[in-house]
């Protein structure tokens, strides 16, 4: 005999299948939704000069996966960082801020007592609450305390090194100066380095294992390639490979690496929806003569605000989004990305003040499409105000700055020559439309432009300070520092 259900059983499993049916439902919504959600891949390499890529002019070596990428993308020719070093760059690129607003200046050494504050809000944080995984593999340098490590910054893995590979025990001016270099995983030491050959690779590797663990879901990985910053360190695949040194070899296995994340993205069918951003943080260190890279015309290298510095190569790809061989003329900044990545996810922008703005429409290389900001950049160092950008114009403060003597000769060994300190004594105001190389001063023809870029940095001194002229501006915020110490 079939039992028989009671009219309130019968309800009971009417609901059953009711709720079922509606959480499979808002499931599948949910699936689909994060299927749709665009992936992030912002691969950032280390001292990489302008003209260190095949179709920005690289010579002695060849590049044919970035120029590969620049073919079904669009290069960025007028693209800068905020800040020409180490860990400054990477907290404005990571935030969305001039990193003197966050009081990160320089490079963070393995005394550094301090890092980025976790208060502040990184890429990867606004993204999780979208659904994203997010990973950094390779170079931190926002402080090795734990408070500070990339897990306590919205990152769900971190695999690589907590700060520059030179400050190790081999560093060529300061041997004894330094500790072992220790290798992350997570928050954890798991090795310390007395050998870099296999960076390169290992990034790669952990890279490409990434996406292929996380192709069903939106990600955002951030692979900072600690190459081509000194110490020179290339795998016996492309050692000896390059017409330029070893310094061509670093340069042509990052190509590799970026050929092997792309590979990765087409074999996982995610290439459709995934745009891939490559650039660099800041310019080549030239007094390590060919044991660093090329800024092509621009003006002397890393640490300063001349172009050379801060002008990096850029080339972004997402296929149907950024059209194909096209080039970006029109400046813009690493502080830009947060903003557009939050865009086109639906991410909240952070609550605190950030500085970039939504470059959507010049990645698409729109019709009219100009740069935000009312087309002007800041261009700090430690807390000097520098530069200002607007438009073509460049000004330049009077600062004190390094660069190479007149009689420098490169040197071949790793071993870094002597800058020297040059003092710009009068503003210069350079057109870089015309004038890239910052040679022709024209101050004197234009004090209308003049007159606006000066409003345009006493606004800037306001809000931030400038160390040049002993203000300290009212919206810089602190660091992250260790409880014991005084804030």
């Amino acid at each position: 005999m079939v039992p028989r259900l009671s009219n309130r059983s019968i309800l009971f499993c009417l609901l059953n299948l009711l709720f079922f049916a509606c959480n499979e439902g808002s499931i599948q919504e949910q699936d689909e939704e994060n299927a749709s959600k665009p992936n992030i891949v912002l691969i950032f390499t280390d001292d990489q000069g302008y003209a260190d890529v095949g179709v920005f002019g690289a010579r002695g070596y060849q590049t044919p996966n970035l120029d590969k990428m620049a073919a079904e993308g669009t290069v960025f020719t007028n693209f800068h960082v905020a800040n020409a070093v180490c860990s400054a760059s990477r907290a404005s690129l990571l935030t969305g801020c001039y990193s003197n607003r966050l009081g990160i200046y320089g490079a963070l050494s393995h005394q550094s007592q301090h890092g980025l504050n976790p208060e502040e809000e990184t890429i990867a944080e606004i993204l999780k609450p979208q659904g994203y995984a997010t990973s950094i593999i390779g170079k931190w340098h926002l402080g090795h305390m734990n408070p500070f490590l990339p897990t306590e910054q919205g990152f769900d893995e971190f695999f690589g090194l907590p700060y520059s590979n030179d400050m190790w025990p081999y560093h060529p001016e300061r041997p004894d100066f330094y500790p072992p270099l220790p290798l992350y995983e997570n928050t954890k030491v798991i090795d310390t380095l007395m050998d870099q050959s296999q960076l390169t690779t290992w990034y790669t590797e952990k890279a490409v294992d990434f996406i292929q663990r996380k192709k069903d879901e939106p990600f955002f990985l951030y692979l900072a390639h600690n190459m081509p910053h000194v110490p020179l360190f290339v795998s016996e695949k492309f050692k000896g490979k390059s017409e330029n040194g070893i310094y061509g070899d670093v340069i042509m296995e990052i190509d590799w690496s970026v050929g092997q994340v792309m590979e990765a993205l087409r074999t996982h069918g995610l290439e459709e929806n995934t745009l891939v951003i490559f650039t660099s943080d800041n310019g080549p260190w030239l007094s390590y003569g060919s044991h660093s890279g090329s800024t092509g015309e621009l003006r002397e290298g890393k640490g300063t605000s001349w172009e050379g510095g801060v002008r990096v190569p850029t080339i972004m790809k997402w296929p149907g989004i950024i059209p194909e061989g096209k080039v970006q003329d029109q400046v813009a900044m690493t502080i830009d990305i947060l903003p557009t990545i939050a865009h086109i996810t639906g991410a909240s922008l952070p609550e605190k003040k950030i500085d970039g703005k939504n470059i959507l429409p010049l990645i698409k290389v729109e019709e009219n499409a100009t740069s935000p900001q009312d087309a002007y950049y800041i261009y700090y160092n430690q807390n000097e105000l520098q530069a200002v950008i607007m438009g073509k114009w460049k000004l330049v403060f009077p600062h004190r700055y390094r660069s190479l003597p007149e009689d420098f000769v490169a040197p071949t060994d790793g071993v870094p020559g002597k800058y020297e300190m040059i003092e710009l004594e009068e503003m210069a105001l350079f057109d870089l439309e015309n004038d890239v190389s910052e040679k022709i001063n024209l101050i004197h023809e234009n004090p209308d432009i003049v007159k606006k870029i000066v409003q345009l940095a006493d606004k800037a001194r306001e809000d931030m300070g400038d160390a040049l002229e002993d203000k300290e501006g009212k919206n810089r915020r602190s660091p992250g520092r260790l409880a014991s110490q005084d804030s």
